[in-house]
C-alpha cells in the first residue's frame, strides 16, 4: 500500500489494510461573531431571544428569577418589536440579516487572504442562531483540522460576548472522543492595527462629509454595572480604545466622547448611555455630530438601526442640525487587515 502523503510533503508511512482514511492535517480557523435570527416574523425571532437571553453569560440572574420574566413577558412581547426593528435593516436580496452577509463576507475574504497557506481552512459561525459553532467546528474537522484557531469577533473583552463564545465551543469538544489542539484570539482593543483602522475609517468618512462634525461620539455596548464590579474588563477595554483612537487620531481632549447604549432591565448599565447624550449634546448647542461602534466588527441591529436612526431621530428632533453614523469596519480592507492580522499573529507556531 503506498503510503499517504499529505500537504505538508510528509509521509506518514503505509496503512493497514481496513484503515480509515487518514487526511491531510489542517489548521481550521473559526470566525465567530454575536448570532442572528433565521427571519424577522414571530417563530424566528423568538427562536433567537430564548437561545441569546437563557445564556447565562448574558443575563446572570438566578433562573427562578429570570425564566419566569424571560418566558412569561420578554419571549411573548419582544419578538415582535424586534421582528420590526430587524425587517427595518434586513438584506432582501440575501434574505438575511446584515450581520450574516459581512460575516460571511469576512470569512470568505479571509480565506482569499490566507490562500497561500494550503494547511489553513477558514470557516464562520455564529454563537446564537445559524450557522452554529457546534455545526461549523464539525465541519473543520471533517476536512482533517487538527488545530483550531476559534476567533471570537469582539475587539473588547466581556464575559457575555468573548467568554460565551468561548463557553460554546469547548461545551461542544466535551462532546469528542478525538479533540483538537485548541487556541483562542484574546481581544485586541489597543492593538495598532485595530485602532489605526479605526482613525483611518474615521478619517475616509469625515472626509466625505459636507459638514464638520463637533462631537465625535463612539458607542459601545453596555454591560450591567454588577459584571463591571465582579471583574469584568470590558469598560477599560473600551476607554482604552477612545484613547488611543484620539491619540491616534492627534485630535483635542473633548472632541471624541465615549458612551454606551442597548441597556436592557432594570439594572444600572454602563454610564454615559448614548440616548441620553446625544440628547443632551442637542439641547446644549451642538449642531453637528457623528457617531461610529469600536466594538463591533460588523453592522447590525444595534448599529444600523438604534444608533444610525435611533440616535439620529433623537439628535435632530432635539435640536441637531447634522449626523452622520459611521459604518463598522465590516468587510473594508482595513476591517479585513484587522482579521487577518489577528490570525497570523495568533497562528504562530502552527502555519508557516
Amino acid at each position: 500500500m503506498n503510503a499517504l502523503t499529505p500537504a505538508s510533503g510528509r509521509s506518514i508511512g503505509p496503512l493497514p489494510l481496513g484503515h480509515p482514511v487518514v487526511l491531510p492535517k489542517k489548521v481550521g480557523v473559526l470566525l465567530v461573531n454575536l448570532g442572528t435570527p433565521d427571519g424577522t416574523t414571530y417563530a424566528p425571532m423568538r427562536r433567537y431571544l430564548k437561545e441569546f437571553l437563557s445564556d447565562k453569560r448574558v443575563i446572570e440572574w438566578p433562573r427562578l428569577l429570570w425564566y419566569p420574566i424571560l418566558y412569561g413577558i420578554v419571549l411573548n412581547t419582544r419578538p415582535t418589536k424586534s421582528g420590526k426593528a430587524y425587517a427595518s435593516i434586513w438584506n432582501e436580496e440575501r434574505n438575511e440579516s446584515p450581520l450574516r452577509t459581512f460575516t460571511r463576507a469576512q470569512g470568505e475574504k479571509l480565506a482569499v487572504r490566507m490562500a497561500g497557506n494550503t494547511t489553513v481552512v477558514v470557516d464562520w459561525a455564529m454563537r446564537y442562531g445559524q450557522p452554529s459553532i457546534a455545526e461549523r467546528t464539525d465541519a473543520l474537522m471533517a476536512e482533517g483540522c487538527e488545530r483550531i484557531l476559534v476567533f471570537p469577533l469582539y475587539p473588547q473583552y466581556s464575559a457575555s460576548t468573548t467568554a460565551t463564545v468561548n463557553d460554546k465551543f469547548f461545551e461542544h469538544m466535551m462532546t469528542k472522543r478525538w479533540m483538537p489542539a485548541v487556541r483562542t484570539v484574546p481581544a485586541y482593543h489597543d492593538d495598532p492595527v485595530y485602532i489605526d483602522a479605526l482613525a483611518r475609517s474615521i478619517e475616509k468618512h469625515l472626509a466625505s462629509l459636507d459638514f464638520e462634525p463637533e462631537r465625535v461620539i463612539t458607542t459601545y455596548h453596555g454591560i450591567p454595572q454588577s459584571y463591571f464590579r465582579k471583574g469584568d474588563p470590558y469598560h477599560c477595554h473600551c476607554q482604552k480604545t477612545s484613547r488611543l483612537l484620539e491619540e491616534r487620531l492627534g485630535w483635542a481632549k473633548g472632541r471624541l466622547m465615549t458612551t454606551f447604549q442597548s441597556r436592557f432591565g432594570p439594572e444600572e448599565w454602563l454610564q454615559p448611555y448614548t440616548d441620553k447624550t446625544v440628547e443632551a449634546l442637542a439641547k446644549e448647542g451642538i449642531k453637528r455630530i457623528a457617531i461610529l461602534n469600536p466594538g463591533f466588527v460588523s453592522d447590525c441591529l444595534e448599529t444600523l438601526e438604534e444608533i444610525a436612526v435611533e440616535a439620529g431621530e433623537i439628535f435632530l428632533h432635539n435640536g441637531g442640525e447634522k449626523f452622520s453614523h459611521i459604518p463598522c469596519l465590516n468587510d473594508s480592507e482595513e476591517g479585513m487587515d484587522v482579521i487577518e492580522a489577528m490570525v497570523r499573529r495568533e497562528l504562530l507556531g502552527w502555519v508557516g
